[in-house]
């Protein structure tokens, strides 16, 4: 099963390691990053596998979301199947 986390906010130094380390410990592999810097705004997606999950899902969706709002970032996850049912035309 995989997974499609979105990152949004002011840019700053370790964003990708301080999410990449959420994921570490909750047992989450990240597959494919897309990320960039648009002046003073960052924006990344993540593709992870959750495989080996050691929490269920909607748990570390709202730890992640959670982290983020204490970080200044809007982040969010959501499982694959729902994120490109929300983008097919």
């Amino acid at each position: 099963m995989k997974i499609v986390i979105s990152v949004i906010g002011k840019d700053s130094v370790g964003i990708l390691a301080g999410i990449s380390c959420k994921c570490a410990e909750y047992g989450i592999n990240i597959i494919d990053v897309s990320q960039s810097v648009l002046q003073d705004m960052f924006c990344m997606i993540m593709i992870c596998d959750i495989s080996k999950i050691t929490v269920n899902f909607g748990e570390f969706s709202e730890k992640i979301s959670k982290y983020g709002e204490e970080k200044g970032l809007s982040i969010h996850a959501m499982h694959e199947d729902l994120f490109n049912s929300m983008h097919k035309i």
